[in-house]
């Protein structure tokens, strides 16, 4: 029988346990230039013992950036700091993914490079809002419809983050599909309604994807490239008229191409943790789609110690993601393989501030 504790094939590499550290946006990287500095590195190597970390969501562009604080891949002071970053967590024996991200139209005019709107495959007003540049809530705007032209340069906007991700010493990278964002609102019906080559039919809808990930690919080798996708997921106003057929599709189209990895949201966190309650009816996505991909499989979304433990022994995915837990559990490996009791977090220091609620969680050894 499977367990978490097993060592797991993942692409190129081989992690020591199938604990993995999910992308957590912290909006920590405060200082000007969105530039990863020493705390953070701090926060990553206290988490090393993680059979994989995913990088917190990381912009490709200005034009990608939806929050404040949240740190960048697009110039050479980002890729620096990163590099802080991947040293503190190889040193700690650790191995890190950073996720690409471009928002889309969950941003803000203040953060767009000129003021400009936010863009999107089309001009489609989520619902909801977001924070402006100066931390103040405010409503989400039309986004700009991005012109066919365009998208080349988002496809090398991502080929320039993977380069630079490369230069900073990370072990691979992770292409940021789910949640509503960018890469995500092409994907779905609700979001694209496109009349040209990356609209329409499930094939152009999930052309911008994979030419990401093709360009990702050039980069790394397949073998260390993952990608996340979160089906039936609602977070950002998302929604489709066919999950399963588009996801299907996706998996298949990226299971030709050997990615290291798929990193699935299960729909019952469908809020990405934005809410602590779990959606108890939810398809199982892990389930669902199991069949459709042929790599490793890696399913976050909700999981306790033990029904992680028991969705790895059924063979429903082969690595499990935790948040939460390991925001608040620095050694989370250890405690789960202790069957130790686990720290609670705060949720107030989630997004923003300092060291606190951040690097400041104990470990065993200094809580006894």
């Amino acid at each position: 029988m499977t367990t978490l504790f097993d060592s797991l094939k993942l692409g190129d590499l081989t992690l020591p346990n199938r604990l993995v550290m999910a992308p957590l946006t912290r909006m920590r990287s405060r200082q000007p230039g969105n530039i990863p500095h020493s705390l953070n590195a701090t926060y990553y190597a206290q988490r090393a013992t993680a059979g994989l970390i995913v990088s917190e969501a990381t912009q490709v562009s200005q034009q990608g950036q939806g929050y404040p604080a949240t740190p960048g891949i697009h110039t050479a002071e980002q890729t620096a700091g990163w590099r802080l970053v991947t040293d503190a967590v190889h040193q700690a024996g650790g191995r890190i993914f950073l996720q690409l991200w471009h928002v889309g139209r969950i941003s803000h005019t203040s953060h767009q490079p000129d003021g400009g709107l936010p863009v999107a495959p089309s001009a489609i007003t989520p619902s909801g809002g977001t924070f402006s540049a100066d931390w103040k809530q405010v409503a989400f705007e039309t986004p700009r419809a991005l012109e066919l032209d365009e998208i080349p340069g988002i496809v090398e906007d991502f080929r320039h983050g993977a380069q630079n991700a490369k230069d900073a010493g990370f072990d691979g990278v992770e292409v940021h599909g789910a949640n509503g964002y960018l890469l995500d609102q092409f994907l779905q019906d609700g979001s694209n309604q496109r009349g040209d080559s990356y609209g329409g039919s499930i094939e152009n809808r999930a052309r911008l994807l994979l030419e990401i990930v093709d360009a990702a690919i050039e980069i790394w080798g397949a073998g260390r490239v993952g990608v996340r996708l979160s089906p039936f997921g609602t977070f950002n106003d998302m929604h489709d008229s066919d999950p399963i057929a588009l996801f299907t599709y996706v998996l298949q189209q990226l299971s030709v191409r050997g990615v290291a990895y798929v990193h699935l949201i299960e729909p019952r966190s469908s809020a990405a943790g934005s809410m602590d309650k779990v959606i108890e009816d939810a398809p199982d996505t892990a389930q669902l789609f199991r069949q459709a991909f042929t790599g490793t499989l890696i399913s976050a979304g909700g999981y306790t110690a033990d029904s992680a433990k028991l969705a790895v022994a059924d063979g429903q995915a082969d690595a499990i993601a935790f948040g939460r837990l390991f925001i608040a559990n620095p050694d989370l490996v250890e405690r789960v393989r202790a069957g130790a009791a686990l720290n609670a977090y705060d949720r107030a220091t989630f997004y923003g501030g300092d060291k606190k609620g951040y690097t400041d969680y104990p470990s065993l050894a200094k809580s006894v």
